[in-house]
Formats: C-alpha cells, structure tokens, sequence
C-alpha cells in the first residue's frame, strides 16, 4: 500500500515533538520494512537517514502556535490528494479537521484519523483554539472512514458523546535493557540515586507538582531523600514561561537537576537506572513516554487520570491527580519500601510485552486500513 502520515511534526521526536511523533515513527518504520511505501509529511528540512520505505515530504508552515499545525496539514492535506495514495493518515484531532477534503476530493484514497489526546484541556490553548480542536474531536470521529483511539478513555468518549464507533489500537514500546552508565557519570548521577521526569516542559505535564512534592519530603524526611536527586528532562515549547516557573518553584536547589532535551543513548541511560519515573500530568491521550519508562523496567508513578491508569496496567503506582500532599505521601512509601519498587519494574516489563508491542499494533494498523479498502 501507499500511504501518507499528516500531522506530526515530523520523523524526529526532537525537542518539540511527543507521542504522536514517536508512534508515526514506529509504525512507518515497520510498515516501510513490510514492503509499504510510507510519506511522512514534515515541518522539519533537516535531512535524515531514513528506514526502508519511508520518504520524507517536507513542507513549510506559518511558525506560530495557532497556526503551524493547521497550515502544515492544509498544504499536505493538498499535496497529497495529487499523489494517489491508497491511505491518508491523520494524527490528532487538529489534523483531523481537514480530513474531509480528501473525502469529498479525493475519493480514490482511504482516510484515517488518529485520536490521540483531547488537546482542548491542554493549559497552553486560549479560547479560540480550545473551540478548534473541540470541532477536531468532532471531525475526528465523523469525516474519515475510519477513526483509531490510543486509549479506550478516548473509545468510550467518542462512542458515548460523539456517537461513532471507533477502533481501539494503543501507543506501545519496546523492552529495552541497558547496562552502560558513562552517560550517567558525565551528569554526575548514580544509578537508583534520582528521581526521574521526562516530557516536554508544558504546564499541563504537571512537572511543578513534582518538584513542590520533592522539596516537601527535604523539608520532612531529608535522611530519606538524602541520596536522591530530581532529575527532569524535556525542552520548552513555545516560549520560556513555564521553564522560568519552575526554576522559580526549584530555588536553586542543587538536587533538583534540569537536563533539558536528551535522546538517544543520555536518555536510553537515563532511563534504565533510574529509581522511579514519575508522570505528573494532568491530561493526556496514551502517554507514550510512560510505557518507554515500563520498557525499560522502570518503575512508574502516575497522576491516577484515566489515561495513565490505563498505560501503567496495574504494573505501577498512582497518585491523587493535582494533589501535591497526596504525591508526597506516595513518594515517601515507596521510598521506604524499595522492595515494591522492584516488583513493579519487573511486572512492567511483561506489560509492556504483552499489551503494548510496537509490532502487533503495525500489523493491527495495517488490518484496519485493508478493512477500509474494499
């Protein structure tokens, strides 16, 4: 089959990218290997080497918050109704608004759309946009010919209140298993010795409730987190006020560590040694950087929002979503009880295996578009 991913930012996760990102690369890359040819709409032009199958169309867009994803997925949206791919993909709610011009337009390719996450509640949206992505969820679910949720939350959301039956195909991850540490030695971390939180730096991760929770157990227990540091990794997005906050909330305090942007091998380490991974968010769709933490046998906490309940499986912990005290309590028993910790990152592991395979899910994509087919 042909088929074009519209949506992501491109065919990196990057400073700025997220989930989306990742699952476009995950499956194109599988779907490329399985002898699909897979188009990958960019905002980025850097050049890549890239994996059998998987081209690359680059596109310009208006470099503005409102305005990058919905002018990048307009000019894709008419780029790619001239090529005659077998399938239009959209990823995200956003994209998910153009959807119907291929439909009505384009009636030799097949369209689908992801449903990632429920964007409007994302704190970084003003009331015009928050009303965009509102009719997103709607386009989501009504203008392709068929609609895929990350997580059944999102399954049940659209077959209750927007009244059309989806198809439920997760986000996943690898099982990964590290040793090497020199990445670690040159940040001056030791294994099992940090706390770790790793996403993008937007208000709504939830990252300031974590280092209040952390300063609290210095102020309560300081023999207890006396060998461990916080260490948080992502980049800022769209400006440095949140990043500026959170300096501001950490006061200088040498145990609480900003590594900003890290891939690759510094964040493959980073997060096979840590003690816990903690995910403070407020909202999200599947959180695809929960289960890379699980892959890694990491154990994970997680605000007990419906979405990170769903990703953990019963195989971590969860906290009172927003309710700072409530993580301080969490983090303090299990920091007293290292032996659950260790339980945990070994039942995360089987999850990630059993439930969120990268390879059962591309093949799981590629049923659903030959359903669509025909």
């Amino acid at each position: 089959m042909r088929i074009a991913m519209i949506g992501q930012k491109g065919f990196d996760v990057g400073e700025h990218g997220g989930g989306v990102e990742r699952h476009v690369i995950e499956l194109a890359t599988r779907m490329g290997h399985l002898g699909h040819e897979v188009t990958v709409y960019t905002r980025q032009s850097v050049p890549q080497a890239l994996p059998q199958g998987v081209t690359l169309q680059y596109l310009p867009s208006i470099q503005t918050k409102n305005l990058e994803t919905v002018s990048h997925t307009l000019l894709a949206t008419l780029h790619a109704m001239r090529q005659r791919y077998d399938i239009i993909h959209y990823h995200g709610v956003g994209p998910a608004t153009f959807a119907w011009i291929p439909r009505l337009f384009a009636r030799h390719s097949r369209v689908v759309v992801t449903f990632h996450s429920r964007d409007r509640f994302h704190a970084k949206w003003g009331k015009f946009a928050r009303a965009y992505l509102t009719l997103g969820e709607w386009a989501a679910a009504w203008f392709p010919h068929v609609t895929i949720t990350v997580s059944h939350v999102i399954a049940v959301y659209v077959r209750t209140v927007l009244k059309h039956q989806v198809v439920y195909i997760p986000n996943g991850a690898l099982v990964r298993s590290v040793t090497q540490t020199q990445e670690l030695e040159a940040l001056h971390l030791s294994p099992k010795h940090y706390l770790l939180s790793v996403s993008r730096l937007v208000p709504h991760k939830g990252q300031h409730y974590l280092i209040e929770a952390f300063q609290q157990l210095q102020r309560t227990e300081p023999d207890l987190v006396a060998e461990f540091s916080l260490v948080i990794v992502g980049a800022e997005t769209y400006g440095a006020e949140y990043q500026s906050q959170l300096s501001r909330l950490a006061q200088g305090n040498p145990k609480i560590r900003f590594l900003g942007f890290q891939d690759g091998e510094v964040l493959d380490q980073l997060f096979a040694h840590a003690r816990l991974f903690v995910h403070a968010s407020e909202f999200e769709g599947l959180p695809v950087v929960v289960l890379e933490a699980m892959s890694f046998g990491l154990p994970v906490l997680v605000s007990d929002i419906p979405e990170n309940i769903e990703a953990i499986h019963h195989a971590g912990f969860s906290f009172a979503s927003e309710q700072v005290p409530d993580l301080v309590q969490t983090l303090s028993s299990l920091l007293h009880h290292p032996e659950r910790l260790d339980a945990a990152g070994e039942q995360a592991r089987s999850v990630i295996n059993t439930f969120f395979n990268w390879d059962t899910i591309t093949e799981e994509t590629l049923t659903t578009y030959r359903s669509i087919r025909h």
